[in-house]
């Protein structure tokens, strides 16, 4: 198997415009998730695709590999349009916000679709247990619950489940927007019109589910941050040490 990892960059995010050009250490986040998803050695290429000059000469500048896109709604539909044309099996999306994902995770990822003999599994993605009350009711964590065999049933920025019965722990996760794709279900995605429910939570994973593919998810321990707001940049930049330019 050819396993690519796509970073998808956007310069105008919704909540924290230029977040991805914020500096972190020594870099800008962009480029720090860059440099840490290659330095995994898991890949035989990494590219950000973007529709962004300044990312797109960002990662130029550190000697990385990136690809100018249209503008897209979600970042599976700008991997899409990047990869359409190149010789790969498996494609890992790394979230450009999410700069400081592990080895251990994105391995097994990828060993999903080793032993995904019938082909039956559309993507793998990850899922984080969640403790904290304020981090379960937070609408920026995207919720998931599973099947039995953990497979996604649904995704939600409200709680899910809901804990009707107190007599019963109730166990939630979050949705850690990792994803790994066999080629032909991200082409085909690009191909699907946005679905009600996708629309509504602003959740792309949804169209996968609305279109009746099969989402593996798998349970990580792995604590990150993900930036979505300015405050979470100050928690990243918490979790590393001061570096000298």
């Amino acid at each position: 198997m050819k396993i690519i990892a796509v970073i998808p960059a956007r310069y105008e995010a919704s909540r924290f415009p230029g977040k991805l050009m914020e500096i972190l250490g020594n870099r800008t986040v962009i480029a720090t998730t860059y440099q840490n998803v290659k330095e995994t050695g898991l890949f035989d290429e990494v590219f950000v695709a973007t529709d962004s000059e300044i990312i797109f000469n960002e990662i130029q500048q550190i000697g990385g590999n990136a690809v100018m896109t249209g503008q897209h709604e979600t970042g599976s539909d700008r991997i899409a349009e990047a990869v359409q044309h190149l010789d790969c099996d498996i494609v890992i999306n790394v979230q450009g916000d999410e700069p400081f994902l592990k080895t251990g995770p994105l391995k097994q990822l990828i060993e999903v679709f080793r032993h995904d003999e019938n082909r039956e599994i559309s993507l793998a993605s990850l899922k984080i247990r969640l403790h904290e009350e304020q981090e379960i009711q937070s609408p920026n964590n995207v919720k998931v619950i599973t099947d039995l065999q953990n497979f996604a049933m649904y995704f939600s920025r409200s709680v899910i489940p809901f804990h009707r019965e107190k007599s019963i722990d109730a166990t939630y996760y979050k949705h850690i927007g990792v994803y790994a794709f066999r080629k032909e279900a991200l082409l085909k995605f690009a191909t699907l019109m946005m679905t009600p429910l996708e629309k509504l939570e602003k959740i792309e994973c949804l169209r996968y589910l609305e279109n009746g593919m099969k989402i593996k998810m798998i349970e990580t321990d792995f604590v990150g941050v993900g930036i979505d707001v300015p405050e979470d940049l100050e928690k990243a930049r918490a979790m590393i040490s001061p570096k000298k330019p």
